[in-house]
């Protein structure tokens, strides 16, 4: 069990978050498109995956236009979000914001994956979604950084994420 918090206030994850050098757990998570995706189709690139409560909050949203900004700027990586969000609201903010270079994919048929991680929040006003991180992989799919946020309002710290997906 790992202790984040929101607004100042403990709430819990199912378990450990996975340490750089091991290798990321697979998964399968639903497009806006209602399609589902695995990590396998990433394959031989390096990945930013970047979980999040919901994009459709400023925090969120800041982010997403944060990593899709570097995405544009460097096509030969992925950036993948994560959310509990309904794909169609996944899909509406990426319309609103602009954000035409990070793939969304939704937890709305499972949390394996945020269970996988530890990062299934089990209690508090937020319980059932998924915490705020970071994970950059190589190609293997090996953990390069980690960054579990410890304060669910605050943003990833983008330069040290950005240093491992693109070093």
């Amino acid at each position: 069990m790992t202790t984040i918090k929101l607004k100042g206030n403990p709430v819990h994850t199912n378990g450990e978050p996975p340490a750089a050098g091991q290798k990321a757990p697979g998964f399968t998570l639903v497009d806006s498109d209602l399609k589902e995706r695995s990590l396998k189709e990433f394959a031989g690139k390096r990945k930013l995956i970047a979980t999040v409560p919901s994009l459709d909050t400023q925090v969120c949203s800041l982010s997403a236009k944060k990593f899709n900004d570097a995405a544009k700027q460097h096509p030969e990586v992925m950036v993948i979000f994560v959310s509990a969000d309904l794909p169609f609201a996944q899909k509406r903010v990426c319309g609103v914001e602009n954000l035409q270079n990070i793939i969304t994919l939704s937890m709305v048929r499972s949390k394996k994956f945020a269970e996988d991680l530890g990062l299934l929040i089990m209690d508090g006003p937020l319980q059932g979604v998924i915490a705020r991180s970071v994970f950059v992989l190589d190609g293997d799919d090996k953990i390069l950084y980690r960054e579990i946020v410890e304060e669910i309002t605050q943003e990833p710290g983008y330069e040290k994420a950005l240093a491992a997906l693109l070093g």
